[in-house]
């Protein structure tokens, strides 16, 4: 155990404050995540250290596909999230308790070492909520800043600004989940700070790319599609949106899959909206996977399987060979 950042003392409870819940936690008892509990008056991340999930993935898995397109990061993850979604697709990890699932006990060093030695060139925190095991995923980020390696973090954007700040992350794929009535009824959560989150990412010079899954029946009308692409248009035309194709897991078993064509019709409004690079997710070998040019519409990057062809884009320029477009890139 590790003891937590940001929490503060009450007269034997203590507040985390973490996250936006900030749950104040009496002695011997855990907070809403199950990753923070209070003992003898000081607030420790139990689940630090302890990995439920290691390996090594393409970063268009994140998904991030403007951020070092093509290369491998190590991933990690320890168990329990702060959110209650209905439809998690990693809710056999995510939704239970860090020291209640099979892990690794692991220190920061060993993570890094493990990187070093597979050659890739940065860590992802993903597949539960890296928020809550938020002080393993400092103390690896800053190592691994220390030898060269760039950390991204699969989020649900459920974090406070202090925290955020102080996270030496390069790169964010934030899950904007739907509208407030979605969050509240589905994920147990509240709106707003995700937005938060978004913006302040990006304020900090933090790549950021949007996912939003569409859940048929949940969040895939016409104002919900809109609302995500007006917000993300707000964060800026270059920033990569990904419309994810929802399939019934969880406590959403008898929801049917999303309609490959209401992620068609959702990547084509947002693109005519404005939008530079919207991609449909999770139908592999669709075309939305690829990067085109978003003046002369060349293709740039051919995906398939998560796995990359450079087509007519220079990457030492950032630009299409085709019209000479400076594409929003990092590598």
């Amino acid at each position: 155990m590790r003891e937590a950042m940001f929490y503060k003392k009450l007269n034997g409870k203590v507040q985390c404050l973490l996250c936006p819940r900030h749950c104040i936690i009496p002695e011997g008892k855990r907070g809403f995540c199950w990753n923070r509990e209070n003992i003898n008056g000081k607030l420790y991340a139990v689940g630090y250290g302890k990995v439920c999930s290691l390996a090594i993935d393409p970063i268009e898995k994140k998904p991030l596909y403007h951020f070092y397109p093509g290369s491998s990061v190590l991933s990690l993850a320890i168990g329990g999230c702060n959110f209650r979604c209905l439809h998690c697709q990693n809710w056999e990890v995510s939704q239970t308790p860090p020291d209640k699932l099979v892990y690794r006990e692991m220190s920061p060093e060993e993570v890094i070492n493990l990187a070093l030695y597979h050659k890739v060139p940065g860590l992802s925190y993903t597949y539960t909520e890296p928020t809550v095991y938020y002080e393993f995923m400092y103390d690896c980020s800053v190592l691994a800043k220390k030898y060269g390696l760039f950390n991204t973090m699969v989020t649900n954007g459920y974090i406070e600004k202090e925290p955020l700040k102080a996270l030496p992350v390069d790169a964010m794929n934030i899950d904007i989940k739907g509208n407030e009535k979605f969050y509240r009824e589905v994920c147990k959560a509240e709106l707003s700070p995700v937005l938060e989150t978004c913006k302040l990412a990006k304020k900090l010079g933090i790549w950021v790319e949007i996912t939003n899954l569409i859940v048929p029946r949940y969040n895939d009308n016409l104002d919900d599609i809109l609302f995500i692409i007006d917000f993300v248009k707000s964060l800026g035309r270059e920033t990569p949106l990904h419309f994810t194709r929802f399939h019934p897991d969880y406590k959403l078993l008898d929801v049917p899959p999303t309609p490959i064509e209401v992620l068609e019709k959702a990547r084509k409004l947002a693109i005519e909206e404005g939008l530079k690079y919207v991609y449909v997710g999770n139908v592999p070998g669709h075309e939305g996977e690829n990067t085109y040019c978003p003046n002369c519409k060349a293709l740039l990057i051919e995906r398939s399987l998560f796995g990359i062809k450079i087509v007519d884009l220079d990457l030492e320029s950032k630009r299409c060979l085709v019209c000479g477009e400076k594409i929003d890139i990092i590598c």
